[in-house]
């Protein structure tokens, strides 16, 4: 692994990293994704030494052209057909499970 840009010196808690990405590491990956996470830090803090004055912000590297079809009213399932295969609705809607976290 590079080391070239660990001028980063802000400690990052991999723990709480982990814990809000609901994953388990182990000894061996929290040191390694310490490591990787202080060098992608760095990294930025490098490109952030960068004059950009006068570049326009993109949202892309590369001049990309939109390509979504025009939208046409087209004949869709008629809304008594499709209800009628809910296995619950209310108020001609379809109910669906409440899900919280």
């Amino acid at each position: 692994m590079s080391k070239a840009y660990s001028s980063h010196t802000e400690k990052i808690d991999v723990e709480y990293v982990a814990h809000l990405a609901r994953i388990k590491l182990n000894e061996e990956e929290r040191e390694r994704f310490q490591a990787q996470l202080e060098e992608i830090l760095g990294y930025v803090d490098q490109l952030k030494t960068l004059n950009v004055e006068g570049v326009d912000p993109m949202a892309h590297p590369f001049p990309i052209q939109n390509v979504f079809r025009e939208d046409k009213t087209c004949p869709s399932l008629d809304h008594e057909v499709a209800m009628k295969n809910a296995p619950q609705k209310r108020n001609g809607h379809f109910m669906v499970p409440k899900i919280v976290e």
